[in-house]
């Protein structure tokens, strides 16, 4: 798990009692095609965020429920299951031989064959609304991440290095950071321009071991295998340990009379880190997303929708970070539904598919992503 877990932004929606922007019967092709490059050029001027190395969680929740002016609170609750079981190099599949015989930091003599990544991330998001301009959300994930890899392995490659015997396993399960956002939609009459700025905390447990041995944080360790009582790597970890900032913006307009469009960008940097210390630090690698999207907005109750999600990060840093295996770009294509249960109620499923990876060093990586979630405006 390197890269996939930092993306993450859902579709827009005008919720129930919000009137959407004015637009003709039928709007000419040409200019439908004026409008979504605008908002592609929009969305690459404004960077948006998630948290694995390079895997994926881009999925954006208020664009799949609505980017609301109504005032009051409303809850969302997300599930999202990512399994990272492809170990890749740059932009193809990797082998166990490649990672150890031609090893992304050469000076290390071999390097670690991963085996599997299984991550559960369920999210409760608490959002109040002050008026048509002003908003507030905190978002509270629940990480559970199983994690196996046969360890580091010298040169040159055997088949007993993949061998049953060495597999170590591990086991996170607990809070993660909690995500504290604002917003300001008050630029434009119909309040469709919002701009987001906020704070992740370092909540969830992190830590990790020195080169001497040194268990430092508060670090799960691994429970089976060879690794035994040896500490799970500091990114795979349910935290990271630092308060990041976060800034972002977003854009939604229709597009004809049953299409609505959508852009936002987020940039995510750690600016404050608790793993600061000479031999034992750690801060992960700044992140910025773009999610553009396509409701079709023909029937009431349903809307299909879909999305594509861009993630770059940069490599983590310090000397618990895994520096050569923590960078790089991705890009998922993702279908969706959105349904209206009730006047207050909505839910939604989506899945996304990787369409490009290029990945520094060798990490695992999944081959789907799928989350479920539900909205209620109280």
């Amino acid at each position: 798990m390197r890269l996939l877990d930092s993306l993450r932004t859902p579709v827009v929606r005008p919720p129930a009692g919000r009137q959407r922007p004015p637009v003709s019967r039928a709007m000419p092709p040409r200019r439908l095609a004026g409008v979504l490059a605008g908002l592609l050029l929009v969305g690459t001027c404004s960077p948006s965020a998630r948290a694995c190395a390079t895997c994926g969680c881009t999925l954006s929740t208020d664009a799949a429920t609505g980017y609301s002016t109504m005032a009051g609170w409303r809850l969302n609750l997300e599930d999202t299951y990512l399994d990272q079981d492809q170990l890749r190099h740059g932009s193809g599949r990797a082998t166990p031989a490649q990672v150890v015989d031609r090893p992304s930091d050469p000076a290390m003599g071999g390097g670690e064959i991963e085996k599997d990544t299984i991550n559960r991330y369920l999210t409760l998001g608490v959002a109040y609304r002050f008026d048509a301009d002003w908003g507030v959300s905190l978002s509270v994930p629940w990480v559970r991440r199983d994690h196996t890899t046969y360890g580091m392995q010298m040169q040159p490659y055997a088949p007993s290095m993949t061998a049953p015997d060495q597999v170590s396993g591990a086991r996170v399960a607990g809070l993660g950071d909690i995500k504290l956002i604002g917003d300001y939609q008050g630029f434009l009459p119909m309040h469709n321009l919002g701009v987001q700025f906020g704070v992740k905390l370092p909540t969830g447990r992190y830590g990790g071991q020195t080169e001497d041995g040194r268990l430092v944080g508060h670090p799960v360790s691994f429970r089976s295998g060879p690794a035994a009582g040896e500490a799970l790597d500091t990114s795979l970890q349910a935290g990271t340990g630092s308060t990041d900032l976060i800034v972002g913006a977003y854009y939604y307009q229709p597009v004809s009379q049953d299409f609505d469009a959508f852009v936002s960008g987020q940039f995510q940097a750690a600016i404050a880190r608790r793993l600061d210390a000479a031999g034992a630090d750690y801060r992960p690698g700044n992140q910025a997303s773009l999610s553009v999207g396509l409701r079709y907005e023909a029937h009431a109750d349903w809307v299909p929708q879909l999305q594509l999600n861009w993630l770059h990060k940069m490599a983590d840093q310090g000397a618990l970070a895994d520096a050569p295996n923590t960078a790089g770009t991705v890009a998922y294509l993702s279908p969706g539904i959105s349904a209206s249960l009730s006047r207050t109620v909505q839910a939604y499923a989506f899945v996304q598919v990787p369409v490009y990876r290029h990945l520094q060093g060798y990490q695992l990586f999944p081959g789907w992503t799928g989350t479920l979630g539900l909205s209620l405006q109280l």
